[in-house]
């Protein structure tokens, strides 16, 4: 790869030529350094870690660190004359030391960064992968919002299924003009919308535990190997489930088992069209009438079935999801929920790796002392407060 790394190198500095670094001949007003100024005709520049490999890691330019509000600072010089690539609190920037009188080669500067940047693309992937390989990597937490989405739908499942019980076989009648009646149901229409939203609901769930697991999986688990996380991510819900929660007792391996059937019948039936994957939707004429050619027999085993129309126990099923969520904030996991759910912290697969995620989860005061401390840490990286 250090070859594939030098002809970037070299691309790079064809297309960005004549920017180079700063030596003793470059001129610079005195004090540039404090008194340059964003130019605000260059906020085309590309994402701030772009320019930052680019320049620090591929280009080896040298970063002038850390300062009050300023990440990191590269001074450079562009047909003789100084300027700045900065990102400092507000985003990254070139400044310059008079912004009517420079902002024609700011702007020149960054169309060349641009070119530089799209050019070596390829070098992007490979910083990532070794990212990834040396497990120095933030999983983005989206549990919240994922949540809020399934209680939403949930609430208005609750709804329209409160709404079918009170009107439960009442019947509405309608006179027609040559004298006859039309009776109709008025749960049925509520039914029906429950049933929808029933499946919105429970799609939901999988959705968000799909997404939560990784995080229990990390924090609680210990899986602290970048490669084997982006395979985690890549695997089966069932998989993401046992690998977060190991099933050491009866009641985690009864709701593995049960979650598992109604994500299975789920689906079957969705990712079907309804048809579901056995023949659900077919039946067979018989002396009694059409039946099911899947005809359940075992109504344990079975008592989530879709039967290729959506006709299972809508309220069963949510119950069962509730009941699950409601062990995962009584049970060991309770530390871990209020890290991940509660706050919208990222997981930082290094701390488990050194232990810090190990203390943490031992108790809710040692999670509650944690979350303050990294919260507060994160603040002062995001205001640039070094």
């Amino acid at each position: 790869m250090d070859a594939k790394i030098e002809k970037y190198k070299e691309i790079a500095l064809k297309i960005l030529s004549p920017i180079k670094s700063i030596d003793e001949n470059t001129k610079a007003e005195k004090n540039f350094l404090f008194t340059a100024k964003r130019c605000p005709t260059t906020n085309r520049l590309p994402n701030y870690y772009l320019v930052y490999f680019l320049f620090a890691d591929l280009l080896k330019y040298k970063d002038l660190g850390k300062f009050e509000k300023i990440a990191w600072s590269f001074p450079i010089e562009y047909n003789g004359k100084a300027f700045l690539i900065e990102y400092r609190k507000f985003g990254i920037g070139i400044f310059v030391n008079d912004i009517e009188k420079d902002q024609v080669e700011a702007n020149e500067i960054v169309n060349k960064i641009i070119r530089a940047v799209k050019a070596v693309k390829l070098y992007y992937n490979y910083v990532a992968e070794e990212g990834v390989k040396k497990s120095e990597i933030n999983v983005n937490n989206f549990n919240s919002d994922l949540f809020e989405r399934f209680n939403y739908l949930k609430d208005l499942y609750k709804k329209q299924y409160s709404k079918y019980e009170k009107n439960k076989g009442k019947t509405t009648t309608k006179n027609l003009p040559n004298g006859g009646k039309v009776v109709s149901r008025l749960d049925y229409k509520f039914l029906k919308n429950s049933n929808h939203l029933a499946i919105s609901t429970i799609e939901a769930f999988f959705s968000w535990t799909e997404h939560l697991f990784i995080h229990i999986a990390i924090i609680a688990q210990n899986i602290s190997d970048g490669e084997k996380i982006s395979k985690l991510i890549e695997a089966e819900w069932k998989t993401k489930f046992i690998t977060a929660i190991p099933l050491s007792n009866k009641e985690e391996s009864k709701f593995y088992n049960e979650l598992l059937l109604v994500r299975q019948q789920m689906r079957n039936f969705v990712a079907h069209g309804a048809f579901g994957k056995n023949g659900n939707a077919f039946q067979f004429h018989s002396k009694t009438g059409a039946v099911p050619v899947l005809m359940s027999h075992d109504k344990t085993k079975n008592k989530y079935d879709f039967q290729g129309n959506l006709n299972f126990n809508d309220e069963e099923v949510i119950k069962l999801i509730e009941n699950f969520i409601e062990y995962l904030w009584k049970s060991k996991y309770n530390t871990v929920m209020l890290y991940t759910q509660e706050h919208y912290l990222p997981t930082i697969v290094t701390l488990a790796k050194n232990g810090v995620y190990k203390e943490a989860v031992e108790s809710i005061e040692n999670m509650e002392e944690f979350i303050e401390r990294l919260t507060n840490k994160l603040d002062d990286s995001a205001n640039m407060d070094w």
